[in-house]
């Protein structure tokens, strides 16, 4: 069951132990699940019957962890899928084909940006890639009669940019598609993007959901809000499916549709699954997120307020900063804090910001963000590296940009860590 209050759900959601049960979510490290009859295995295989015969495409671990994230987030189902990446081409690869369309914000994650310029343009679908503080002009502009669904980031990474959120669901609604989100950066601790419009939301959760950068991991999750049947653009869902015998996903399955489509098409063609060892991981995460993620920004929110009077620091980008020029937008859509990132540029350009990083001792620089240790990275020349100076503009990713991800450890230490870095430069 789920419950009111999101703390409670980090803790309890997804898994319910029945009598004599292990009390702790159990790792069902199995590939297959033994029958009686094979004509009760059949009726697995055409999805006339639920239950577990293959973990490639369910598990009790997977689908335990997946059933907690929908809980936190307030859908009605979830995948989990074997990476953030693995996230992103499945929420729109569900929903698009050759030939198709999507909109995205330009502000996006450099991998993000790879996987829908370079890689899904192999597979026919085209994007184009709009500003994320475009008008609804704009925004209208950039819809062809083959969209079929707007993609953004709620926090761009690493640019900490503000998604007007309301503003990009009118668009996607307008034109008969949904608005599919990463809320990686603020989780729904301090983002809930249903609640103004989002249909789909997707995470890495190798982020602040495991916390502790042990496993590579993502989500869908379906809001369960968006109406697949209103037109024709989404015949993989409202028309029979020749693969499973002319089933139809939103005949059969309703407001599940998107995401058992996901799992018993996607999943089963692609594979993109996590180990049961590695939600388990998960699942130990989510149950202390509520606490981390607020001390994860009360923390970021004083090396900003650090930062931003220190002579050495040519600029800073912090949306809860006073002052920002998100702001007001981080208010409305993240009123309890944005992240534990801070952006940042050290004044003498790349060489002042490569030597800024070398010499801090308790941040790493290591290629991650957002778990609970303190970490630092230079994305133009690592997340960002295959972008050009037009799309790192674009993308809001400076030559000078430093991603600081600050962690949980005592503010004291942060601080004086960065201070002593500084006088190096």
């Amino acid at each position: 069951m789920t419950y009111n209050h999101i703390e409670t759900n980090c803790v309890q959601a997804g898994y319910e132990p029945k009598n004599g049960e292990p009390r702790v979510l159990p790792i069902i490290q199995s590939t297959t699940y033994k029958y009686d009859s094979s004509e009760e295995m059949g009726q697995l295989f055409d999805l006339e019957k639920t239950g577990y015969f293959y973990t490639r495409l369910q598990n009790p671990t997977n689908d335990a962890v997946a059933a907690k994230i929908a809980a936190l987030e307030g859908g009605v189902a979830a995948v989990l899928t074997s990476s953030g990446q693995a996230a992103s081409f499945y929420s729109v690869f569900n929903i698009c084909s050759a030939g198709d369309h999507v909109v995205s914000s330009a502000a996006i994650y450099g991998g993000t940006f790879n996987l829908f310029s370079v890689t899904m343009k192999k597979l026919g679908i085209d994007f184009t890639f709009v500003s994320p503080d475009s008008d609804e002009a704009e925004l209208n502009a950039a819809f062809r009669p083959n969209t079929k669904a707007v993609f953004a980031e709620t926090l761009s990474n690493p640019s900490l940019t503000v998604l007007d959120i309301e503003l990009f669901a009118k668009a996607a609604h307008a034109h008969g598609v949904p608005l599919i989100v990463d809320n990686t950066f603020p989780t729904p601790v301090n983002c809930r993007p249903f609640e103004f419009g989002a249909d789909i939301v997707i995470h890495s959760t190798t982020k602040y959901m495991d916390g502790h950068a042990t496993s590579v991991g993502g989500v869908v999750v379906d809001s369960g809000n968006f109406d697949w049947t209103q037109n024709d653009k989404f015949p993989g869902l409202t028309t029979p499916d020749d693969s499973y015998h002319g089933i139809t996903y939103t005949d059969s399955f309703g407001k599940g549709a998107y995401i058992m489509k996901a799992v018993v098409q996607l999943m089963r063609d692609l594979g993109s699954i996590p180990s049961p060892h590695n939600s388990f991981l998960l699942n130990l995460g989510l149950e202390t997120l509520f606490l981390r993620v607020p001390r994860h920004f009360e923390n970021a929110l004083k090396v900003a307020q650090y930062l931003e009077k220190n002579d050495k620091i040519a600029w800073i980008n912090f949306p809860s900063l006073e002052g920002n020029k998100y702001y007001e937008r981080a208010q409305k859509y993240m009123p309890n804090g944005t992240s534990g990132v801070v952006s940042f540029g050290v004044k003498g350009g790349r060489k002042a910001a490569e030597r800024f990083m070398d010499s801090l001792k308790l941040a790493a620089v290591v290629t991650h963000v957002a778990d609970c240790r303190t970490c630092v990275l230079h994305p133009a020349s690592s997340t960002h590296r295959q972008l050009t100076d037009e799309q790192l503009v674009a993308a809001g990713v400076g030559p000078d940009l430093i991603r600081f991800s600050v962690g949980i450890e005592n503010i004291e230490d942060i601080l004086a860590d960065i201070e002593q870095a500084l006088a190096n430069v």
